[in-house]
Parts: structure tokens; C-alpha cells; sequence
């Protein structure tokens, strides 16, 4: 007979059994925390089964719960694979497998046509590339130190400036003695790499191309745009190889940071660290800091139709204006860590495998896969990531940082920022890659063209 005070029968544990062994609700529990990136399991297989459901119904639109699913599931899948690769991993197979396979099931009619125009038109009209830069932007500039941030703005155009050069006469050299022709190899092959991507990048080097040299300007382009593709991902392979070396040897990278913090933390950036780090940041403040960094973006583009400047580039300038004006209380800066953060987690695979459907040629890349254009375009491309690593050390800053920001000089504009970002895992660095991206790409574009108007009566 039990007494009163002891508990019922029935909530006694069974000797020798844990409760927590038994399948529901713990097991179950324990299903839903295993997760494919940041899919937990069973809902991976929900909307897997829903998907193809919808599919064969013809049933796939370009709305945003729809896409949602269908970004979510195909960049994690890819990057998950990516990130299980022996070696590769290393090297950032992750960011790599999310661009390009999709690309390649593209090319290969292994997605279905209704999904690939549902991705190819959500990617397009929505324009949620920019959405993503503009709050990795604003995030990571309200997250430095004034002083890093004023002194690494004006340190950062000496790597880039040096290396560009470096790597243009490297590149234009090798090319040369594998019998490409110096004047092929500098105009169609290197600068190409460091004209910032397709659309600021390629499209005006190949419209100014065909004014001055009288040829259709659908040729030339075929002629760019490959280079630009195998450029951003040999980029991609090294920054995540910098990615592995600054692993083993940490004294040579900040992480994130591209150069050292010698003074104390100002006490508006420290206390919205510390609030950002203490995961207490309401949800209204987090909302609150979304649409600044949208507002801001809103501005770059108002800035753009004025001065003819990038809306990015603009929405970078103002942002730090905003920082070194103070104009963004520790409070809303904690919210813009936090904006970072969740973009950062949730929307970069799902963005690189939209990048892959919509925006990258999987025949324009393998047209590059000659020998000769390989060997080429690594050189350039090594050259300009070792001479930034070399320069920013001699200046005092971190050489894989400043090595990782002059990659984004060869990528494939802010698609290839944020691969490469991602395959380095320094998303932090987004506000310089952006400078060299955007300037240094406007700036090559800008002075090959006057280059090749004056070289256009000289011979070959």
C-alpha cells in the first residue's frame, strides 16, 4: 500500500528504463534536430514529397512561399553535399556546389522547365540579390569599429590598385608565351577576370568593344563573358583554400576583420555588441533595422539616377556615413548584427543555387576549359589574391583578408561576392568587396576602352 505523500503508480519509472530512449516524443525530438543545413529532417522530406507533388501537377509558381521551398531545399541539398566532399570541403566545396550544379542540372534538362522559369523569373523580378547585399552591407559596417572601418576604407585601394596591375601584366604575360597573343590575352582573357561580373562588367567591356572595333557586339560578348565565369570560380576554389590556411595559421587573418584593432572599442560599437550578442534584441528593433538597411539601399538607387554611381556602391558610402556620423544608435546597430546574421544563415545557399538556375551559363563556362585559357586565367587570378596578400601585410593588415577582398575583384560581380564570401567565410568583408567589385570593376572597364580606342589603328 502506498502512502499518501508518495507519487502515483503510473509516474513511477520502470527500473532499468530511460524515458528518453522511447521513440515519441523524444526520438521524434531528436529527428527534428538532425537538420540538412538549416532544414530540420522531416520537414526536409515534407517539402521534398510536396514539391515534386506540385510539380507533376504543374503547379509550381514564382511566389514567394512557393520559391521559398524551392531555393531553401535545392541550396542546402547542394551545399550539404558540397560540405561532406573529403578535401573539398576545405576549399569551400559548399558555395561551389550551390552556383554550380544547379547550373549544370540547368544545361542538362535535369530540372524541370516549370521550376527553372518559376526560378529564372522570381530571381529576376524580385531582385532579392539586392535585398541581400543591402542588409550584409549595413549589418557589417554598423558592426566596426569607426577606426578599423575609416582606416581600412583607405588602406584597401592600395592591394587592389597594386594587385590589379601585378596580375594584369602576369596574366597578359603567360597568355603570351602560350601563344594567345598579348593584345588577345590582355583585352579578351584578363580584363575580362577584373571588369566586375556580367552585367557592369562584361556587357559594357563587349558594347564598348564593338563600337570601337566595328563587330557585333553578340560576339564579342561570347568572347568575355567566359573568362569572367572561370575567373570567379577559380576565385571561389582559393578563397576557400585562404579559408583552410588561415586555420592552420591564424596569426595571418583577422577572421573577418582586415586589420588589427590596436585602440580600446568606442563605447556606442561595444554596447551594441554586447546587446547583439546577449540575443536580447526585441523583435521590433530587428524589423526596425531591416528597413534601414532597405531605406538605404532606396537611397543608392535614388543616388544612382543623380550621379550615375552604383546603387550598391552609393548604399555602401552612405551606410558608412551613417556609422561615422553616429546617425545609428547602439540600439538599431544591434539590430543590424542581428539582420546580418539571420541573412547570412538563412539566404546565402538558397541564393547561390537561384544564381545558378538564373544566372550562370553552364556552356559559357565549360567554353573557357581550354588549356591554354586555364592556365591563363589562374595566373591572373592567383597573382591578384597573392599580391594583395603580400601589400596588405606590408601596410599592417591581415594578408588573407586583403588576399580574399582582391578575389572579389575577379568575381562575377555580387554574385561572385557572395560566393566567394561564402566559400571564405568572411561575409564580413561584403562592404570591400564591394568597392572592388563596383569601383575597381568600373575603373578597368572605364580605362581599357580608352586604352583599346587608342591602341585601335596600331596592328595586332
Amino acid at each position: 500500500m502506498t502512502s499518501p505523500l508518495s507519487p502515483p503508480l503510473v509516474d513511477r519509472p520502470v527500473p532499468g528504463s530511460d524515458p528518453t530512449r522511447r521513440f515519441w516524443p523524444f526520438g521524434w525530438w531528436r529527428l527534428v534536430d538532425t537538420r540538412i543545413g538549416i532544414i530540420p529532417l522531416p520537414i526536409y522530406a515534407i517539402v521534398a514529397v510536396l514539391l515534386a507533388i506540385l510539380t507533376s501537377e504543374g503547379e509550381i509558381r514564382p511566389d514567394g512561399p512557393t520559391m521559398i521551398a524551392v531555393l531553401v531545399l535545392g541550396g542546402f541539398t547542394c551545399a550539404e553535399i558540397g560540405k561532406r566532399l573529403p578535401i573539398l570541403r576545405n576549399i569551400g566545396a559548399g558555395a561551389i556546389f550551390a552556383t554550380f550544379v544547379p547550373s549544370a542540372l540547368v544545361y542538362y534538362k535535369l530540372i524541370p522547365p516549370q521550376v527553372e522559369k518559376a526560378i529564372v523569373d522570381f530571381t529576376k523580378f524580385t531582385n532579392f540579390l539586392y535585398i541581400y547585399i543591402a542588409a550584409i552591407i549595413v549589418g557589417s559596417i554598423l558592426g566596426m569599429d569607426r577606426d578599423v572601418l575609416i582606416k581600412g576604407f583607405l588602406k584597401i585601394f592600395v592591394p587592389l590598385a597594386v594587385g590589379s596591375l601585378v596580375a594584369g601584366a602576369v596574366g597578359t604575360l603567360v597568355g603570351t608565351m602560350l601563344g594567345l597573343g598579348a593584345r588577345h590575352t590582355f583585352f579578351y582573357i584578363v580584363v575580362p577576370i577584373m571588369a566586375g561580373g556580367v552585367g557592369e562588367g562584361a556587357i559594357p567591356l563587349s558594347i564598348g568593344y564593338a563600337q570601337i572595333l566595328g563587330q557585333p557586339q553578340g560576339d564579342v560578348f561570347a568572347q568575355v563573358l567566359p573568362p569572367v565565369m572561370l575567373g570567379s570560380l577559380t576565385a571561389i576554389v582559393l578563397a576557400g583554400t585562404l579559408n583552410f590556411v588561415g586555420k592552420r595559421y591564424p596569426h595571418l587573418t583577422g577572421e573577418g576583420k582586415l586589420q588589427p584593432d590596436h585602440d580600446a572599442t568606442p563605447p556606442g560599437d561595444a554596447a551594441a555588441k554586447a546587446e547583439a550578442n546577449s540575443g536580447q534584441v526585441d523583435v521590433s528593433t530587428i524589423a526596425a533595422a531591416g528597413l534601414t538597411a532597405i531605406t538605404l539601399y532606396l537611397l543608392g538607387v535614388m543616388a544612382h539616377h543623380l550621379t550615375g554611381l552604383p546603387a550598391p556602391v552609393a548604399m555602401l558610402f552612405l551606410a558608412v556615413l551613417a556609422k561615422l556620423s553616429s546617425a545609428v544608435s547602439p540600439h538599431l546597430q544591434a539590430g543590424g548584427f542581428v539582420v546580418y546574421k539571420f541573412v547570412q544563415t538563412g539566404m546565402t545557399y538558397p541564393l547561390l543555387f537561384a544564381i545558378g538556375v538564373a544566372l550562370t551559363p553552364w556552356d559559357k563556362l565549360m567554353a573557357a576549359f581550354t588549356i591554354t585559357n586555364l592556365i591563363t586565367i589562374v595566373a591572373t587570378v592567383t597573382t591578384l589574391m597573392g599580391t594583395g596578400f603580400v601589400v596588405g601585410r606590408l601596410l599592417g593588415m591581415y594578408p588573407i583578408e586583403t588576399a580574399i577582398v582582391n578575389a572579389c575583384h575577379s568575381g562575377q560581380g555580387g554574385t561572385g561576392d557572395v560566393a566567394i564570401l561564402t566559400a571564405a567565410n568572411r561575409m564580413a568583408l561584403m562592404p570591400f568587396a564591394q568597392i572592388a567589385t563596383r569601383i575597381g570593376g568600373a575603373l578597368t572597364v572605364t580605362g581599357t576602352l580608352v586604352a583599346l580606342r587608342w591602341l585601335t589603328g596600331m596592328p595586332a
